[in-house]
């Protein structure tokens, strides 16, 4: 088992991935129950677009890497069936909360481990179709990680990953608050940097190029984000990848920096109390060559 307690096997990570691994799997444990489950549509319409994208065929074989709580995965699977829809995650509790997710819906072909995306320990066969939404940027090193993903696929298989592709500035007026708090890991709230590739479509797409992936280009596309209030928008900042930089901001602060992000978030709201963020995405995609 891996030494992070995550489940996964650690083959060949550093101490520093290791450590890594073991926050992301903490974190997401405690996110599993409340994940894209506080009323707000963000992930399910991101992660359909990428397997829009990735156009599934009924009887492929799929396989979704960090699958969260299946937005993706469980959207391929109805697509695939009778093929095989497999979906791994760092988390237990994330894993766990999926597939009975999976087994509520009556999707007999899903399948869900535990693994690390970084290096997945995943040795079933390979997969016609390889996902993985919001996940590439939690990773200490997203090149190494899309090689040893193109053991998962066969030649000539489809690989899709999602990114953010930026941020609403209203959106990004509200996250500045927190700032001052952040380790320099955490200073972007969605892409731990718009740096490096994540900043720009050419980026990406030169990235899955250098990691030896062909055809390979971007669909884009911009999620409206709507909170009743600002109480659901707290909410929802708690039940995603946000929950970290709250807990970056010492206890005696976060009522201070809770008002200030009401007050800027209010701002913006609409007539009703309502407020809507657009998420811009990129999905970027590309083909495993023959080998």
């Amino acid at each position: 088992m891996c030494r992070s307690g995550c489940g996964c096997q650690c083959r060949g990570m550093t101490p520093e991935q290791t450590a890594h691994a073991a926050r992301m799997a903490g974190l997401f444990d405690v996110l599993s129950t409340t994940y894209d489950n506080v009323g707000v549509d963000f992930f399910r319409p991101i992660a359909t677009g990428l397997v829009d994208a990735l156009a599934p065929k009924p009887g492929e074989r799929w396989l979704d890497i960090g699958c969260g709580r299946g937005a993706a995965l469980l959207e391929a699977a109805a697509r695939v069936a009778p093929g095989a829809a497999i979906g791994f995650d760092i988390a237990p509790a994330m894993v766990a909360s999926t597939g009975a997710l999976a087994t509520e819906r009556g999707l007999g072909n899903v399948t869900v481990l535990v693994d690390d995306a970084q290096d997945p320990a995943y040795a079933g066969d390979a997969a016609d179709v390889v996902s993985s939404s919001l996940v590439l940027f939690f990773l200490t090193d997203p090149a190494a990680a899309l090689v040893a993903w193109q053991r998962l696929l066969r030649p000539g298989g489809r690989l899709g990953v999602t990114t953010f592709g930026g941020t609403d500035p209203r959106w990004n007026e509200v996250d500045d608050v927190f700032t001052r708090f952040l380790p320099p890991l955490m200073q972007d709230a969605r892409t731990s940097g718009n740096r490096g590739p994540f900043a720009s479509d050419a980026g990406m797409e030169e990235l899955l190029a250098a990691t030896g992936y062909v055809d390979v280009r971007t669909e884009t596309a911009s999620v409206p984000v709507r909170f009743a209030d600002a109480q659901h928008w707290h909410d929802f900042s708690w039940s995603t990848g946000q929950r970290a930089m709250w807990l970056a901001v010492p206890e005696e602060a976060r009522a201070e920096v809770r008002a200030e992000c009401e007050r800027r978030l209010l701002a913006h709201a609409d007539a009703d109390g309502s407020v809507t963020f657009e998420q811009p995405v990129r999905h970027t995609l590309g083909v495993m060559p023959a080998r």
